[in-house]
C-alpha cells in the first residue's frame, strides 16, 4: 500500500480541473511583440469535463473533448473554446452520467432501467467512444477533431462548432484509426487503423484520402486501403500511436503492447471493464518493423526485427541512398508505459507513479536504419554504411535483418515526447532539429528543441509552468530549418494573476520572444495545427 504524495510540482493538477467553454472569444494580454507574418489560427484539442454530475472520469484520456483556439491578426490575439458535440458528451449532458465506456473509465448501465433491459442491451454490440479529444487534421477543405476510434468529428475551426461525426467504416475497412494521420503538402491523406478481416484474422490498413478534387466531391468518398501489413498474432493486435512515411516507402513499427481481443470484445458484456484493462504484452516477440513501398502498396519481404520497446510517436522518417531512417520517441519496459497510461490519470497516486518511473529504463529518443537492398552473402555483417550514424543492421543466418539503434536523446528522469519539426518542408525527408515536450515522471515541465544530428540541445522552462506540444510555424519566407517560430499553451497557476498562456519562442534558439496571457484556467491539450490566415 502507497500512500497518496504529491509530485514535487503540485500545481500540475491545474491541468486536470474542468472548465467552462467560452461564449464567445476573450482578448488575450500580449506582452512582447507578436511577429506581423504571425498570422492565423493555433488549434488544440484535449479533455475539459472531468467528472459528469458526481460520476468522476479516471484517466486523462477520458475527460471530454474541449476544442481551443488562438487567433493571431495584426499583433493581436483572441482565444476561444468549445466542447465538441460529440454522441459521448450530448448524452451524458442529457443524462446526467457517463453513458459511453472511456479509455480508463467504465460507463455503469443506467439505474433507471431494471436488469432484464440491461442484460439485454449488452447484446447490441459494444458502443464505441467518439470523445475526439486527441488531435484536429484537414481532409479537403474540412477538419475533423479525432481521438482513435473508427468515430472522427466534423468541426468549423473558425466557430468551433460541431457539424457531424463521421463513421470511417462507412467509407474504408478499418475498425479504428490513429490520431496521427500524415497529411502531404497536396491535401492527400494517410494513416493506419485495425481491420478485423476474414476468419476473424487482423491486419492492419493504411487508408489514403485523396485531396479534393475538381468536382468537389467530399474526398471521404474517395477514400481506400491501399496496404495491408499483417499482424503477428492473429487475436492479438498491436498498439498503433503513428507510423512512418517517405516519399516512397511507409513504416509500421509492431510493438508488444498487445490488445487482448477476445477480453475487449467480451468486457463490457461480461466484467464491465475499460479500454485499459485488455492491454497486456508480450515482451517476447521484440519489436517487428514492416516496410511497404507507398505507390504500389507492395510489402517488402524483409523481416527487421529488434529488441522490445513501446511506441507513441514518430519523429521523422526518410530515405538515404537505401536506407531507411527511423527516428523515434521510445520507452522501455511495459510496465512502465502501463502505467504511463494507467496511473498518469485524474486519480493517479504519485507514490506508486514515481516509483515504477524510477525503476524502469529511461525513454530514449532512437534512430534505426533499415538497409533496403538485401545479399544473403552478408550473413552475418553490419548493412549500415551510412557515415553518420552508429545505428546498425546485422542479417542474420535466420534471414531476419537484427536492428541495433543509434540513441540521439536519453536525458536523466525525463522523457522527450510529442516531437514536433518543421512537417510541411522536411516531412519524410532529411532534417535536423525536432522540438518535443520535456516529461518529468510523466509532468510536462519543459520545452526542448534537438539536434538529430549534433545531439545538441535547447531547453525553455520556467519554476511551475507547465507547456503543452510544441508547435512549430515556419517564417513564410524562411530559408533555414528552423527559421520561425514554437507555439505552446502554458499552465502556470502559481507565478501571476493570469493562470495560462500562450508562448512564442524563436524556434532557433528557445528563446522567448512574446505571450498572450488570458485570465482563464486551460487544462491540459494534447495534440493540434497551426492554420495560416
Amino acid at each position: 500500500m502507497y500512500s497518496q504524495v504529491e509530485h514535487p510540482a503540485g500545481g500540475y493538477k491545474k491541468l486536470f480541473e474542468t472548465v467552462e467553454e467560452l461564449s464567445s472569444p476573450v482578448t488575450a494580454h500580449v506582452t512582447g511583440r507578436i511577429p506581423t507574418w504571425l498570422r492565423g489560427s493555433l488549434l488544440r484539442c484535449g479533455p475539459g469535463l472531468f467528472e459528469v454530475g458526481a460520476e468522476p472520469f479516471y484517466h486523462l484520456f477520458d475527460g471530454q473533448a474541449l476544442l481551443h483556439k488562438f487567433d493571431f491578426k495584426e499583433g493581436h490575439v483572441t482565444y476561444h473554446r468549445r466542447f465538441v458535440r460529440t454522441d459521448a458528451y450530448v448524452r451524458a449532458m442529457t443524462e446526467k452520467r457517463i453513458v459511453i465506456t472511456e479509455f480508463g473509465t467504465y460507463a455503469y448501465p443506467d439505474p433507471c432501467k431494471n436488469i432484464f433491459s440491461r442484460f439485454f442491451s449488452y447484446f447490441k454490440g459494444v458502443e464505441v467512444t467518439d470523445n475526439a479529444l486527441v488531435n484536429v487534421y484537414p481532409v479537403g477543405e474540412d477538419y475533423y477533431a479525432c481521438t482513435e476510434t473508427n468515430f472522427i468529428t466534423r468541426i468549423n475551426p473558425d466557430t468551433l462548432e460541431t457539424i457531424k461525426q463521421v463513421d470511417l467504416c462507412k467509407y474504408v475497412s478499418v475498425n479504428g484509426a490513429t490520431a496521427h494521420p500524415h497529411v502531404e503538402n497536396d491535401g492527400t491523406v494517410y494513416n493506419i487503423g485495425n481491420c478485423f478481416g476474414k476468419n476473424f484474422s487482423l491486419a492492419y490498413n493504411i487508408i489514403r484520402i485523396p485531396p479534393l478534387q475538381a468536382d468537389k466531391e467530399d474526398p471521404m468518398n474517395k477514400a481506400e486501403v491501399v496496404v495491408q501489413f499483417p499482424c503477428s498474432d492473429r487475436f492479438k493486435p498491436s498498439y498503433v500511436h503513428s507510423f512512418g512515411l517517405t516519399p516512397n516507402y511507409i513504416v509500421f513499427v509492431e510493438t508488444p503492447v498487445k490488445i487482448n481481443l477476445l477480453k475487449f470484445l467480451s468486457s463490457w458484456s461480461l466484467w464491465g471493464a475499460n479500454y485499459m484493462d485488455c492491454f497486456e504484452s508480450n515482451e517476447t516477440m521484440g519489436v517487428w518493423l514492416h516496410v511497404a513501398e507507398k505507390k504500389k502498396g507492395r510489402l517488402l519481404n524483409i523481416k527487421f526485427r529488434t529488441s522490445a520497446f513501446n511506441l507513441f510517436h514518430h519523429i521523422n522518417t526518410y530515405e538515404d541512398n537505401g536506407f531507411l531512417i527511423v527516428d523515434l520517441c521510445t520507452w522501455k519496459g511495459f510496465e512502465f508505459v502501463y502505467n504511463y497510461l494507467y496511473l498518469a490519470n485524474l486519480r493517479a497516486n504519485w507514490d506508486e507513479v514515481k516509483r515504477q518511473a524510477e525503476k524502469a529504463p529511461q525513454p530514449e529518443a532512437r534512430r534505426y536504419v533499415l538497409p533496403l537492398n538485401i545479399d544473403k552473402a552478408d550473413t552475418g555483417k553490419n548493412l549500415v554504411t551510412l557515415p553518420y550514424t552508429t545505428a546498425t543492421a546485422t542479417l542474420r543466418s535466420d534471414e531476419t535483418i537484427w536492428l541495433e539503434p543509434e540513441v540521439i536523446f536519453s536525458g536523466p528522469r525525463h522523457a522527450f515526447e510529442f516531437p514536433q519539426i518543421n512537417y510541411k518542408k522536411y516531412g519524410g525527408k532529411p532534417y535536423t532539429y525536432t522540438y518535443g515536450l520535456g516529461l518529468n515522471h510523466f509532468v510536462p515541465d519543459r520545452l526542448c528543441k534537438l539536434n538529430v544530428k549534433t545531439k545538441e540541445t535547447w531547453v525553455w522552462q520556467e519554476p511551475d509552468s507547465y507547456p503543452s506540444e510544441p508547435i512549430f510555424v515556419p517564417h513564410p519566407d524562411a530559408l533555414e530549418e528552423d527559421d520561425g517560430v514554437v507555439l505552446s499553451i502554458v499552465i502556470s497557476p502559481g507565478t501571476g494573476p493570469k493562470p495560462a498562456y500562450l508562448l512564442i519562442l524563436n524556434a532557433k534558439d528557445m528563446s522567448e520572444v512574446a505571450r498572450a496571457e488570458v485570465e482563464v484556467n486551460i487544462p491540459v491539450t494534447f495534440h493540434g495545427l497551426f492554420k495560416r490566415a
